[in-house]
């Protein structure tokens, strides 16, 4: 695939596609413009089409064309080729060498799906009665039907079917696009049905709900995991949203689908939904390409209240802010709420609340504080919560700490000291070699100083292997950044920096240590625990 990205570079000057998402003035040989991510008084984005590449020095993001459409567009890498390739006119089934038959049966299935989606969409046109429930019980309207492209799947049970046949689809296409049932009919009978979308709009899948009442039938029924939809990665809403998202910098995850959809039609377009309320590592990745404002609109009841915690868990490593919607004026979620009046729905969005605030309100009318056993239950829950937030974020950590004694009438000091049993936190691990950092990326502090050893030559008491930065991308921090500086200066700014680096990567150790450690638990392999344990020490003392 490097003969197409080169291919695709060679056809698509970086100030053309970056022009196309913001406003761009030249500035000598390179162009500037503002942040798209970040809140600059003056232009801090920096553009060099003689080297290809871009670099913004608010946000600390920097790449070429690919990399810039992942981040704009919530991409992941293989999206972005897709979408440049079309752009630039380069078919990559050309480049693709043995996955050229897997590309092929793969565009079939998106060919298969978006043809579907037209035909439930047709059908829909054509039934009075599933119109009807659309429109007047369900409340949506033309623009959200034909955004959402809502449609009705015939229950014949072998419409479809029929219909993709004549079209030249095989069986076996079929199956794989997820559309069949186990008898080789049609999988959505009778139901309204709603596309399931990539982050780009292709149709991946659909989410179909019944509209009888039948006891024996499942109220929703989605398409199985198939080569193009994931449970666990897909959010729905996504392609509709991202736009909203990049412009208000947040988004607001809410529980199902048709919750996305009727808070789209409210105005609140920054709305999408996981499957359930399983929200996976690979969602909050996601989101942070967009945004690290994630607001949850979960329900209150204890499922909610388990999925926000680990929200918590998993969004303390990727340094996302998490709140939740938490005014439902007596309604039971976001669909209800929009119902009554979508002007509530959009001022619960605005006055949400800090997920860890919302969850220690749900503890403490959860146990009675009362009894021994309440308080002593309440403690250990709101300390297991606490020790979830980043260590370094101090000043965090002790509001919810003081916030928490106060409740319990005990002092600062006693809450800390009281001894409970919290497993240790998932940290990352750090290495002397920042090549094999399991971060996202090089930090802004490692680019920095690889571009005064590298770009500027500037020598380092300790010997630094630094991540993959291209020296493009270095050359034109060190040009903004340093190049004005005395060598005097420059060493003072790369001792600064490699303090930093070094305090980074020895957390980043210790999280990949933890996580090492509690696999090797989980497996009862006890030998390689105490191997780790002891490294674990090691650094510690270190």
């Amino acid at each position: 695939m490097e003969d197409a990205k080169e291919e695709i570079r060679a056809r698509l000057p970086v100030e053309d596609v970056i022009g196309q998402y913001m406003e761009l003035k030249r500035a000598g040989r390179n162009l500037k413009g503002h942040s798209p991510w970040g809140t600059d008084r003056t232009p801090s984005f920096m553009v060099s089409p003689e080297k290809g590449i871009w670099h913004d020095f608010s946000s600390n993001k920097g790449g070429d064309i690919f990399s810039f459409v992942m981040e704009m567009e919530g991409l992941t890498f293989r999206e972005a080729l897709e979408k440049l390739a079309q752009q630039a006119g380069v078919e990559l089934r050309r480049y693709s060498g043995g996955d050229k038959q897997l590309a092929k049966h793969k565009e079939r299935l998106y060919e298969a799906l978006e043809l579907t989606t037209k035909y439930y969409q047709f059908c829909l046109t054509k039934n009075k009665t599933v119109c009807e429930y659309v429109f007047y019980k369900r409340n949506m309207n033309k623009k959200t039907v034909e955004n959402f492209r809502v449609g009705y799947a015939p229950s014949s049970g072998r419409a479809l079917v029929d219909f993709l046949s004549k079209r030249g689809f095989t069986k076996k296409e079929m199956e794989d696009a997820g559309l069949l049932n186990r008898f080789g009919g049609d999988l959505f009978k009778g139901r309204m049905t709603i596309p399931l979308m990539d982050v780009g709009g292709r149709v991946i899948g659909f989410t179909a709900r019944i509209l009888t009442n039948d006891k024996n039938s499942p109220k929703y029924l989605n398409t199985p995991e198939t080569i193009l939809y994931n449970k666990g990665r897909h959010i729905f809403g996504l392609s509709q949203a991202k736009d909203a998202i990049r412009r208000s910098e947040f988004v607001v995850v809410v529980e199902g689908n048709m919750d996305v959809i009727s808070s789209h039609q409210a105005g609140v377009c920054e709305a999408v939904a996981t499957a359930g309320t399983a929200m996976t590592e690979n969602h909050l990745k996601s989101f942070g390409r967009m945004t690290n404002d994630i607001r949850l609109a979960y329900d209150g009841d204890e499922a909610g209240v388990r999925a926000a915690e680990r929200a918590v868990q998993m969004a303390s490593k990727f340094g996302i802010y998490l709140s939740v919607v938490d005014e439902y004026h007596g309604c039971k979620d976001a669909d209800e709420l929009i119902q009554k009046d979508p002007q509530l729905w959009q001022e619960a969005v605005r006055h949400c609340r800090p997920a860890l605030e919302w969850l220690l309100d749900k503890y403490q009318t959860k146990y009675d504080l009362k009894t021994e056993k309440g308080f002593q239950e309440y403690c250990t829950e709101a300390k297991k919560l606490i020790s979830q937030l980043d260590e370094k974020d101090t000043v965090l950590r002790e509001k919810y700490e003081r916030l928490v004694s106060e409740r319990l009438g005990i002092s600062l000091e006693a809450f800390r000291a009281q001894k409970i049993d919290i497993p240790e936190k998932k940290l990352k691990k750090p290495s002397v070699d920042l090549s094999k950092s399991i971060n996202n990326g090089p930090s802004r502090a490692e680019k920095y100083l690889a571009s005064l050893v590298r770009i500027g030559k500037v020598e380092l008491e300790e010997d630094i292997t630094f991540s993959e930065i291209s020296e493009d991308e270095l050359s034109l921090i060190y040009e903004e950044e340093f190049a004005k500086h005395s060598p005097e200066e420059q060493k003072r700014d790369a001792a600064n920096l490699l303090n930093r680096v070094k305090v980074e990567h020895i957390a980043s150790e210790r999280r990949r240590l933890a996580a090492a450690i509690e696999k090797a638990e989980a497996e009862g392999n006890e030998d390689e625990a105490l191997r780790l344990l002891t490294e674990m020490n090691k650094l510690i003392k270190k």
